[in-house]
This record gives structure tokens, sequence and C-alpha cells, in this order.
């Protein structure tokens, strides 16, 4: 791995964790292997994380992080809500099948991280879809979608199924990223659409 591979160490290691992770499971997984992997030494990778659990930890954050900046350009764009809406959700899809080994590792071993980095996780995660949330409920206002609606609840109807994509979907399978964006996309907003019918009249 570490051989013609330039890119920085940090870098490096997170690929060759990432991969060791997502293959053989968090626990499974030995720090000499991922070092062997790498092609460094176990004080190089000290370096720069302290434990394997940080390894773990930041594999995650950086996804997050990813998103939540995309996230927040989406939110405090120009046009209608549920345009701004539709566009987060296409990406929080396509960039987790873009990461489908990150966000695999991660809903596969969150449990394992020390109780203080998964606090620091929840908090990422809870403020990421509070921003998502905002966008729901500024559609509401706006009479775009159903008011009814409990905003909470669809947000995290999403991410649940969001979620849950690691546990089948695979890029050589049935159904391409695009495909299932656009399925996924058209059941969420489908169903918090004024005049849709669900729900309504409740």
């Amino acid at each position: 791995m570490a051989s013609g591979d330039d890119r920085p160490l940090p870098e490096r290691l997170l690929a060759v964790a990432t991969r060791l992770f997502a293959e053989s499971g968090y626990e499974g997984t030995s720090v000499q292997e991922i070092v062997a992997a790498a092609g460094v030494t176990k004080g190089a990778m000290y370096h720069y994380f302290a434990a394997k659990d940080d390894l773990l930890y930041e594999i995650y954050h950086r996804l997050l992080a990813l998103q939540t900046e995309r996230l927040r350009r989406f939110a405090s764009g120009q046009g209608p809500a549920e345009e701004r809406l539709r566009a987060a959700a296409v990406d929080v899809i396509e960039t987790s099948l873009a990461h489908l080994d990150e966000v695999t590792v991660f809903f596969r071993s969150m449990h394992l991280l020390p109780a203080e980095k998964q606090k620091a996780v929840r908090a990422e995660r809870r403020r990421y879809h509070e921003c998502f949330r905002a966008l729901v409920e500024e559609g509401q206002r706006e009479g775009t979608f159903q008011a009814g609606v409990p905003a909470d609840l669809a947000v995290n109807f999403f991410f649940g199924a969001v979620h849950q994509i690691s546990t089948w979907w695979h890029p050589d399978g049935p159904l391409d990223a695009t495909t299932v964006g656009d399925y996924y996309i058209g059941l969420f907003l489908d169903g918090l659409r004024t005049g849709s019918g669900v729900f309504e009249g409740r």
C-alpha cells in the first residue's frame, strides 16, 4: 500500500484503517496490521493517532464534516426550501455511497468508541440534523410541506433509511447510486409535500 502512495501519512493511515475495518471489523483489526499495510512503524502512527479508536473517530468525523459543510451551503442558498432540501438530501446519499466503507465502519463500530468520543459524535450529528430539519420547517412555513408532519420525525425517518443503505447496497448491484438516490428522495419528499394526500386530514 505504501509503495507509490504519496499521500500524507495521516491520510494513508486513515485509508488503510478504513479498508481493514470494513473488511475485518474494528475489533478484528490490530494496530500492527494497520501499520504493516500502510508501510510505517507504530511510532509513526502514534505520532498522529494516539490510539486505534482515534482512527475510528476520525473516519466518521471527516465524512460528517464534509457533509455538514455542504449542507450549510445548501441551507444558506437561494430558492424555495424544497429545492434546497432536495439538493441536500441528494448530497447526503451521494456522499454516503461514495464513502460506503466509512459509513459501514462507523455504524458497525460507533458503540466501541470511548464515551467522550461517542458524545462528540452525537453532538456533531445533532447539529447536522438540526440544520436539515430547519429546511423541512422552512418548507412547512412556505406551505410546500404539510405542517402536520413532525419535522423531527421526517428527518429521523430519512436518515434512518440512509444509514441502512450500507447494509444492503453494493456498487455492482442492480441499482446504481443515482437510482437509489432518486427513489429515496421521491419517497421522502412525496411524503412531506402538501397535496400528496399522505397524512392530510389528520
